[in-house]
């Protein structure tokens, strides 16, 4: 059963997505909390060390694209998406937030749930889509 339930693609996104979450959260938690290095250094090596869970674990398990060729522009358009992300759930917690007053956490779920659909939309269809069998091409 968990097979099958795996077997689909938004189920992978999801398991990735959490995966390169706790990665991020652990180390910025690590640098900042235990070593004591400032919140906003820390943020930016977690974003970088999740970024690359991330890609690695969408590009060959979630999308099942296990072709190296064009990798160098896959990850361009993915660092674009993860960004995209950010500002866009950045965005959404903040009109939550600011205009609606809901709480901060609420917000950052509703905001995630949102940004993962549109990022996963464009992860999909764009830069891990496959025509004829091949990944992207520039």
């Amino acid at each position: 059963m968990i097979e099958k339930i795996i077997g689909f693609t938004i189920v992978r996104y999801l398991i990735g997505g959490s995966t390169s979450a706790f990665v991020n959260l652990s180390i910025f938690y690590f640098l900042n909390s235990v070593i004591g290095i400032h919140y906003i250094t820390s943020s930016v090596f977690a974003f970088i060390a999740s970024f690359f869970v991330s890609l690695f674990f969408h590009k060959f398990w979630t999308f099942r694209d296990h072709s190296t060729k064009n990798m160098h522009i896959q990850s361009l358009y993915y660092l674009l998406n993860s960004l995209f992300g950010l500002a866009l759930n950045t965005t959404i917690l903040y009109i939550c937030v600011d205009n609606f007053n809901i709480l901060p956490l609420q917000g950052q779920i509703i905001a995630g749930l949102l940004t993962a659909c549109c990022t996963f939309f464009i992860s999909k269809n764009i830069i891990f889509s496959k025509k004829e069998g091949q990944p992207i091409q520039q």
